[in-house]
């Protein structure tokens, strides 16, 4: 459902929540090795969340990603729209140009069924309250612990 540069940023900042939760800052490297990706293709994914705002970063030798007050409210959504733009939520699923309630293509009422439900599904919580439930242990983000 997602590209993998979205499901890297996905999991990137859940880490990065559950260090901050803690009061820690955590580097592109430390990051990249707890949800199993390439450092450099992690560090552009971050840079543009910072961009964005999504995530926080300081240099310096107390620095790194974190998340606080700022970014408590953005949701999956936020971050997939950043990432890999609204295409999961906008345009034809058949590529047509001219598709809509008044000229829909034949998968048109079926696939605003499941967006609808995508989308409640990627706002109904925060990235907040995803890392939460990791760091509660209701759900797992890696086949190792971090």
């Amino acid at each position: 459902m997602f590209s993998k540069a979205c499901q890297y940023g996905i999991k990137s900042v859940i880490y990065i929540w559950k260090q901050s939760l803690l009061g820690n800052k955590v580097g592109a490297k430390e990051i990249a090795e707890h949800v199993d990706a390439p450092e450099p293709f992690t560090a552009k994914i971050l840079q543009e969340l910072v961009r964005k705002k999504i995530i926080g970063s300081q240099k310096g030798p107390t620095g790194g990603f974190y998340a606080d007050g700022a970014h408590e409210s953005f949701t999956l959504r936020d971050l997939v729209e950043v990432i890999d733009g609204d295409g999961l939520f906008k345009g034809c699923s058949l590529g047509l140009k001219e598709c809509s309630e008044t000229n829909p293509c034949p998968l048109h009422h079926e696939i605003k069924k499941v967006r609808t439900h995508v989308v409640d599904m990627l706002t109904k919580k925060s990235l907040k309250q995803l890392a939460q439930e990791v760091e509660r242990g209701e759900t797992v983000l890696a086949r190792f612990d971090f």
